[in-house]
């Protein structure tokens, strides 16, 4: 899995014209993509590392303050633009495949307390935050 996290002061989802998952408070939006060898253990262990990563105000954490997260799935992060100028998207795992592993992300992380939000699994979504800091991170399960 390839996770793009960003501490976020306010953050929304919409779906056709529809908010469908905001943060109701200061915290965390997590972009989330998988791959072909993607696996439910890796799903929990990425989100076990975002919710104790010490990056929130005062080197916290989400779980030291339990801040939300807003989850987003996101296939685009396995894009290959290394050749031309048409991203290859075969590293992507198909929507069968990556979609429970995005639940499992999310049910992993509120296993652990936190309230977390989304947007809707391949949908077209429009996604807002006030990247606060800026700090964003790239974790890959590797």
């Amino acid at each position: 899995m390839r996770v793009v996290v960003q501490r976020a002061s306010s953050a929304e989802v919409r779906v056709a014209d529809a908010v469908v998952g905001s943060l109701p408070a200061p915290g965390l939006v997590v972009l989330v993509g998988a791959t072909h060898t993607d696996t439910p253990a890796i799903a929990d262990r990425l989100a076990d590392k975002i919710w104790r990563l010490r990056i929130l105000a005062d080197e916290k954490s989400a779980s030291d303050v339990g801040a939300p997260v807003l989850v987003v799935s996101q296939f685009t992060l396995y894009a290959d633009t290394r050749k031309g100028r048409r991203p290859s998207w075969s590293a992507a795992a198909p929507g069968a495949v990556s979609e429970p592993l995005v639940d499992a992300f999310v049910e992993a992380l509120r296993t652990r307390g936190a309230h977390v939000e989304t947007g809707v699994f391949g949908a077209d979504m429009q996604v807002a935050l006030v990247n606060d800091g800026p700090v964003t991170l790239i974790l890959d399960a590797d």
